[in-house]
């Protein structure tokens, strides 16, 4: 009884390691209840991701290879496992997961400042839930936890701002909400409103002349099923050029398949931080018949899938 009380008195939040105390851990899993499975499964992963590993029971060595007792490269590979788990569920539970998720570093946060888990954790969920090179960004489901960060006690004032205004820019053009309309001018000089064009699903195609991603996507969205949506007016495929360079756009414009939409911006407002926050040249939007935001700057992985899933091909 004595050697417990000893044991968990060395482990509590408020008391000192000592040498015969475990500094480092592997990461410990939550899987689900054997009863779920499928969605179910899924979202109780989401939920209950962290709660193991953020306990705040304990103390565990944090250095420059170890984040909370865990090596700093295991932690990693279950952000981004995380990041990929998040894409399955809905944005809401998404949504639900990350707020959370702040929740429980802060109160780790608070229970062992000399950790360095907060600001460590943070800048791995930014990386793979924001940053646009990341194969699982998703915007909408950082948005609660950037949201958090920008009036965070363990945030340095001068970075506030700067979470803030991510904060902001994932508000835009959100999942679920109507995508924001906007004027794109052809080459033989008409104009086009994005809200006027009608299928049951459109495909918003941010691109720059020449740009080798860009040309990746464009040969992938010439396979025959998406073909055969375009062609029998389930999908539009509304290709815009955002930048300056409108000879540049010009000279190149022919190249793009004459049964999509394709323009530049006139009025440059697009890439404003007003309507659309286009961090990264090639980007996708998918929207529904009501031009309602089904995915956002998603991964062309990502809208590729969704396409085989939703959209008819007979």
């Amino acid at each position: 009884m004595l050697l417990s009380l000893s044991l968990c008195m060395v482990l509590s939040c408020g008391g000192r390691r000592t040498a015969s105390a475990p500094a480092t851990r592997t990461f410990p899993e939550v899987p689900p209840p054997a009863m779920l499975s499928g969605d179910e499964a899924l979202q109780y992963m989401a939920v209950h991701f962290w709660d193991r590993y953020l306990d705040t029971t304990g103390r565990w060595l944090s250095d420059s290879a170890h984040i909370a007792g865990v090596d700093t490269l295991t932690v990693e590979t279950q952000v981004g496992t995380y990041a990929t788990l998040l894409g399955m569920v809905p944005i809401g539970e998404a949504r639900k997961s990350t707020a959370a998720l702040y929740a429980r570093m802060e109160a780790c946060q608070r229970a062992d400042t000399t950790a360095q888990l907060f600001p460590r954790l943070t800048e791995l969920i930014s990386r793979y839930l924001y940053d646009p090179n990341s194969p699982v960004r998703l915007e909408d489901a950082y948005e609660p936890f950037v949201a958090r960060l920008a009036t965070s006690p363990f945030v340095p004032a001068a970075r506030k701002a700067g979470y803030a205004f991510e904060a902001r820019m994932c508000r835009l053009n959100a999942i679920g909400s109507p995508a924001a309309d906007f004027v794109y001018q052809d080459l033989r000089g008409r104009r086009h409103r994005l809200y006027d064009i009608r299928a049951p699903y459109t495909l918003l195609f941010f691109t720059n002349p020449g740009c080798p991603n860009c040309r990746d996507i464009m040969d992938s969205l010439q396979q025959p099923f998406i073909a055969d949506m375009v062609e029998k007016g389930t999908l539009a495929i509304v290709n815009v050029y955002i930048d300056e360079d409108i000879d540049a756009w010009r000279a190149y414009a022919p190249t793009y398949p004459r049964s999509w939409h394709t323009g530049f911006d006139p009025g440059m407002v697009i890439r404003s931080d007003i309507l659309y926050h286009v961090r990264a040249i090639p980007s996708l939007y998918l929207l529904d018949e009501d031009k309602t935001v089904l995915l956002k700057d998603a991964p062309p992985e990502k809208v590729f899938a969704a396409l085989g899933d939703w959209l008819p091909t007979q």
